[in-house]
């Protein structure tokens, strides 16, 4: 059996240390059955996930549900659009600030 990393009490998914195929055990002892196999580095969804609802890594919405996700299934860009924010490469370290923006 494969393990899979859930990184903050928060996250409705978990991303896989290696490929999968029928159930994953967590960090934190419990297992989930998959609904298909999912790759190593590739998100599982630890809860049922409705459209429209926050997917949630790291403790924070990394990207938006496009359809129902039933809890095992495979996350990916098939099923979920990114929150991604380009800019966020050039945020300050200390400030947070957009490095595109200037602050007078």
């Amino acid at each position: 059996m494969s393990a899979a990393f859930v990184i903050h009490p928060l996250d409705n998914v978990a991303t896989l240390l290696g490929d999968a195929g029928d159930r994953v055990t967590l960090n934190d002892g419990r297992e989930v059955r998959l609904a298909a196999a999912v790759a190593h580095g590739h998100k599982v969804a630890l809860a049922d996930i409705p459209v429209g609802a926050a997917v949630v890594k790291f403790g924070i919405p990394i990207g938006v549900a496009t359809a129902d996700i039933a809890r095992g299934d495979w996350v990916h860009l098939h099923n979920v659009e990114s929150r991604y924010d380009e800019r966020s490469g050039g945020f300050d370290v200390v400030t947070g600030a957009a490095g595109d923006m200037r602050y007078d």
